[in-house]
């Protein structure tokens, strides 16, 4: 019984840190009723999902990580350069669907998200880290709106990244 107590516990505490999913791409961009509000070539799209608890500590762990993550191939095809040497850019889009429950039923429960609220200046400040502590070109979406977001993953590259875990 006790092992079972430890997975679930596991588990509730795992959805309550920030997430980011990385995708390295060789062109991103995300519109919004059919205008273009962001667009990049080489670099990193971002699904950012928050939930309540998060804080701008959480925001600095992924942001550096995303900042330092050396997924470009060098001279050798070996997963060795960052963003900067590629000089890559940064497709940032607010996802509050990665903290879906889908436990129960077949109609995924997004409780775990945090509220618009507490979500947009948080995901705000990651894009602002990104930007002025990192130097990086970061575009984005808008929080809250229906996007249509189209990409081509390169690689395909795909990486999960929780704050808990950096």
């Amino acid at each position: 019984m006790l092992f079972f107590f430890g997975i679930s516990h596991f588990f509730s505490n795992f959805a309550l840190d920030m997430r980011v999913i990385l995708q390295r791409c060789s062109r991103a961009e995300v519109r919004i009723d059919n205008t273009v509000t962001g667009a990049i070539g080489r670099g990193f799209v971002l699904l950012v999902g928050v939930t309540d608890g998060d804080s701008c500590a959480d925001a600095d762990k992924i942001a550096r990580k995303v900042a330092q993550m050396r997924v470009f191939e060098d001279s050798e095809g070996k997963m060795n350069l960052g963003l900067h040497e590629v000089e890559g850019a940064i497709l940032s889009i607010s996802q509050f669907t990665l903290y879906a429950d889908c436990r129960k039923g077949n109609r995924p429960s997004f409780i775990k998200a945090a509220r618009p609220e507490t979500a947009a200046p948080l995901y705000d400040y990651f894009n602002r880290i990104l930007r002025e502590q990192y130097g990086l070109r970061v575009e984005t979406g808008r929080f809250g709106t229906d996007m249509k977001v189209d990409f081509i993953n390169d690689g395909p590259v795909t990486i999960l990244l929780d704050s808990a875990e950096l």
